[in-house]
């Protein structure tokens, strides 16, 4: 008898666990993945990387890893379920014969079915346990998703709006040079970019706040499989640190603020999601990005008469300055969810060729071909 006792006391306990999980997740959710929360994810994306494992096209694991999100949500409510199950059954068993009535008994509660009952203080204080807390998981998760719909939407709508700027998949300096294209004035095309950083600042610190809060964002993806809103900040940031870098005098103080916003958000996702990064680095640190690729993107910059004041030399120890600030952290979480393989966006788990972004011609009835 006084081994019922102890294994009642064990269940008490793994349903306090249970529901300070639960409680982290749906109602106070802050911190890094962990407990249930990672165990779920975990589980979700080694099942995923095994059922990709002979798909080779990108565009087919984007369509197909679009499902993952939901299945981490479901994976995470049935070990919730089967937890407090399990401990509502050993809360029970002193009141009970068997350990089948038990959990007989404690899925009847949790599941609010009622079909079953012991006529005993002790169990009837366990069933209304049990009914309460299932009807506060479904209440709770109810409230959850709409919360992550319209942080999702939030993010996707700027995401979205990128694309005529820099083109599938976002690159830093095509959005340069497709600010550039048409229009005369440089203190025009700096107006624009000004006003857009001050956008994507704010943007920026959305998705640092709603990320960080519920980490199962990271694996909603974008519905277009060229796009991504990793890939979208990312060239974002680099096309900030390339006008600081190539033309400090016209740049405006809009895309300094835009990318410490950028680096901030980046390292709160990073730290949510257990991803390992230095937290001050030098600006003489190395960067993986090659001198060869950004020699080719300030070639992209200059072939719209984008104006540049430093030569490529000083400009590139410039860039570096910057970028050691956030690449190694937007590197590893591109590689984490499996986003698309940009320009200067590092490698992913498999090799696979980059998708180039299409550049942009300005095509007018003088010039129809755009060259």
């Amino acid at each position: 008898m006084a081994l019922k006792y102890v294994l009642s006391l064990l269940g008490l306990l793994v349903y306090l666990s249970v529901l300070g999980s639960i409680a982290r997740t749906l109602v106070i959710p802050r911190g890094r993945i962990r407990g249930l929360r990672r165990l779920s994810d975990v589980l979700v994306e080694y099942l995923y990387r095994f059922v990709l494992l002979p798909i080779r096209r990108y565009e087919q694991r984007d369509s197909f890893r679009a499902s993952q999100p939901a299945l981490v949500i479901f994976v995470n409510l049935i070990i919730w379920m089967t937890l407090l199950l399990f401990s509502l059954a050993l809360m029970i068993y002193p009141a009970v014969t068997s350990v089948q009535q038990a959990i007989r008994e404690a899925g009847a509660s949790l599941l609010t079915l009622g079909f079953t009952s012991t006529k005993n203080a002790w169990a009837t204080v366990v069933d209304f346990i049990g009914g309460f807390t299932g009807l506060t998981i479904v209440a709770l998760q109810i409230s959850y998703l709409p919360t992550l719909y319209a942080a999702f939407t939030r993010r996707e709508t700027e995401v979205s709006l990128l694309t005529a700027r820099s083109g599938q998949p976002p690159w830093g300096p095509e959005l340069l040079a497709r600010t550039r294209v048409g229009i005369a004035n440089m203190r025009d095309s700096s107006k624009e970019l000004a006003d857009y950083y001050h956008v994507w600042e704010r943007w920026a610190a959305d998705v640092e706040e709603s990320h960080s809060t519920y980490p199962i964002l990271l694996r909603f993806r974008t519905p277009n499989p060229y796009s991504s809103w990793l890939i979208a900040l990312l060239a974002v940031m680099d096309s900030a640190a390339l006008f600081l870098s190539l033309s400090p005098s016209d740049a405006p103080v809009e895309a300094r603020l835009c990318l410490r916003m950028g680096f901030s958000a980046l390292r709160s996702i990073g730290r949510t999601a257990r991803v390992a990064f230095e937290e001050d680095p030098s600006p003489e640190d190395p960067i993986d990005l090659s001198f060869e690729d950004f020699q080719l993107g300030v070639a992209r910059i200059k072939e719209v008469g984008f104006p540049v004041e430093r030569d490529v030399d000083q400009a590139w120890r410039e860039f570096k300055g910057w970028r050691v600030n956030y690449e190694s952290l937007a590197y590893a979480l591109a590689k984490e969810i499996d986003a698309v393989p940009a320009l200067w966006s590092g490698p992913r788990r498999r090799s696979e060729p980059v998708i180039a972004t299409i550049k942009v011609r300005n095509r007018t009835p003088d010039n129809p071909s755009g060259d």
